[in-house]
């Protein structure tokens, strides 16, 4: 089967042969034509297969008879990062460059000054994550009662990500009259009850298991005993100095861990960056851009970058930690292997990542990994982290910056106790000249001081008492009110 075959456009047609497709993917040749006769679809594919393709082109198609009008997009995609909605945009703006089709792009990062002023012109399609688009919605600029079609890209991504009351609020914003399109890489029972409460009798289309891993790529695990983090990052940089490996994206739990190995890989003269949430949009975007680019070798990434970004012939994946969450192990290593290519995945597991290393082996349904062996790099790595000394850790870099601050509140204290200390013997000099010198009173005034506020509370507290007291007599006394008042002229002599 070729595009030929799919009922699309001679536009569109063209577009796409010149961007090098002859023949659809599996997702595309079944998702394409139930799209175009107006179905709602359900698309569940692993990633890598082409499912944002398998939208773009027959929403292009729809959308080509047709006018925007302010404020009210014809289209709308969500998804879950703004890297992911960056690439479905570069896909709308490469098939449909022969057709008048507007378009913005609504992220975190930009400016909402240039994409208001796209929204006030009108958009035949609208890209977004669900936060950015409800902001301009609350801000009164957008409108979605003209959505024509509504298409949800990585599902179960945005179920990790919290996005779903999100997805629920943007869903009843939008006519029932709309065409949905939803894909999701995995099913949960989440995403199926969001399916089944918003989507009107979908063609399910599923080319293969959620969890599947691509046969294209080479799976192997190193096991390592040590703790030591620089350990790990010895055996990291040994994997990174493979023959094969041409480029790869090494994933991390944590966005500090992200940090620390680029660092320590920009240390050691490898041309590698970091990505991950916290980082600016446009560093996030030259990164990416580079990497496609072959200017950057290395990108040092949290899970933001696992699912739906289109890097191709990335050589190599290394999951230098063990993914927490099993479904995200096939989503890290599916940047590689793309479009019929080989890949390698390695990973590095801990004793402490056992289980999470058996809950990814369920997940894909495999036995196990193959096991690398690399027992003598990790003696000599052990042996040079040994050699350097024990690291520290965390509780004792705690514990050195107490001591430190713990030292300069001495310190202060001191200075403020010396500081101090001339204006109390000023003090104490004073005192003892209005005492004719007489050093035994101003001993005595200066060593209890306490003595003398007493009499002060007691004086205080025998004039409260003697008010109460007077008060108490005072009440005692008949009260003389008009009737009981006798003039002095009715008086007996």
């Amino acid at each position: 089967m070729t595009f030929d075959d799919l009922g699309l456009s001679e536009k569109l047609l063209k577009a796409i042969h010149e961007s090098g497709y002859t023949e659809p993917t599996p997702i595309q040749a079944a998702a394409i034509p139930e799209a175009l006769s107006g179905r709602d679809v359900l698309g569940i594919a692993q990633t890598g297969t082409g499912k944002t393709a398998s939208f773009t082109l027959p929403m292009i198609e729809r959308l080509a008879k047709g006018r925007a009008r302010a404020r009210m997009p014809r289209s709308l995609v969500l998804a879950p990062t703004r890297e992911l909605a960056a690439q479905v945009a570069e896909n709308f703006e490469k098939y449909g460059k022969y057709h008048k089709l507007s378009m913005a792009l609504l992220i975190g990062g930009v400016s909402f000054g240039d994409q208001e002023a796209k929204l006030t012109r009108g958009v035949d399609v609208l890209v977004a994550t669900p936060g950015r688009m409800l902001d301009h919605f609350e801000r009164g600029k957008l409108l979605l009662t003209g959505i024509e079609v509504m298409v949800v890209d990585e599902a179960d991504r945005m179920l990790d990500m919290g996005f779903i009351p999100d997805i629920e609020r943007i869903f009843k914003l939008t006519p029932m009259t709309r065409q949905t399109l939803f894909f999701s890489a995995t099913m949960p029972s989440e995403i199926q009850r969001i399916t089944d409460t918003f989507l009107h009798k979908p063609a399910r289309v599923e080319v293969s298991k959620p969890a599947e891993t691509a046969s294209t790529i080479t799976q192997k695990i190193i096991r390592l005993s040590s703790k030591d983090e620089r350990v790990k990052r010895m055996i990291l940089r040994r994997l990174l100095d493979g023959e094969n490996v041409k480029n790869g994206i090494i994933f991390c739990n944590r966005k500090s861990t992200v940090d620390i190995v680029a660092k320590s890989l920009q240390k050691h003269d490898y041309n590698a960056r970091p990505l991950h949430g916290d980082l600016a949009q446009s560093f996030r975007t030259e990164t990416l851009e580079k990497f496609r680019n072959n200017e950057v070798r290395f990108i040092i990434a949290s899970d933001v970058a696992a699912r739906g970004l289109d890097i191709p012939a990335v050589s190599h994946v290394f999951n230098y930690d063990v993914p927490i969450h099993a479904d995200d192990y096939v989503h890290r290593i599916g940047r590689t292997g793309r479009a019929g290519l080989e890949g390698s995945a390695t990973m590095l597991v801990l004793n402490k990542d056992m289980k999470a290393y058996k809950s990814i082996l369920s997940t894909i349904g495999s036995e196990g990994i193959e096991e690398q062996d690399f027992s003598e790099e990790i003696k000599q790595a052990e042996e040079e982290a040994a050699a350097r000394g024990a690291p520290r850790s965390r509780n004792q870099k705690s514990h050195n910056n107490d001591r430190h601050q713990s030292k300069n509140r001495d310190h202060h204290n001191k200075s403020n106790r010396n500081r101090n200390k001339p204006q109390e013997e000023k003090q104490a000099g004073s005192s003892a000249a209005e005492n004719g010198g007489d050093p035994s009173n101003q001993e005595g005034q200066l060593s209890s001081p306490q003595k003398d506020r007493k009499p002060k509370q007691h004086e205080r507290k025998s004039k409260n008492q003697s008010r109460s007291k007077q008060k108490t007599f005072d009440d005692e006394k008949p009260v003389v009110g008009m009737g009981d008042h006798v003039p002095a002229f009715m008086r007996k002599p």
